[in-house]
């Protein structure tokens, strides 16, 4: 049977999320990024594996190393998928934004 992860609930986790920034700047094997982390190896390999599931990293293998490299054309169609509603929220803080201002401007007149 095989696992379907779910990307969002992947990059949810913030171990997960600081993996990805770590293997964004150069690939790594799993001991030199659980190197950069309080949990044990095996909870870090468990991350991976879950990244790794969700196509978020790749790994190749040199010789006896395997090493996870940072797939961006992953995070891409993740970033095109939330898009839309970047903006529409940007969009709407603006506005709000806008209408604060506004209302900011009315009392310091009214209060003069």
């Amino acid at each position: 049977m095989e696992i379907r992860r779910d990307v969002f609930q992947a990059i949810a986790d913030p171990t997960r999320r600081a993996i990805l920034g770590l293997v964004a700047i150069h690939s790594m094997t799993p001991g030199a990024i659980a190197e950069n982390f309080d949990s044990s190896r095996q909870t870090i390999s468990k991350h991976i594996q879950i990244l790794t599931e969700c196509a978020l990293l790749k790994q190749t293998q040199s010789g006896r190393e395997i090493y996870y490299h940072f797939n961006a054309r992953k995070m891409k169609e993740i970033a095109d998928w939330v898009e839309p509603y970047r903006k529409l929220w940007e969009g709407r803080l603006n506005a709000m934004n806008d209408l604060l201002k506004e209302m900011q401007a009315k009392k310091t007149k009214r209060d003069k």
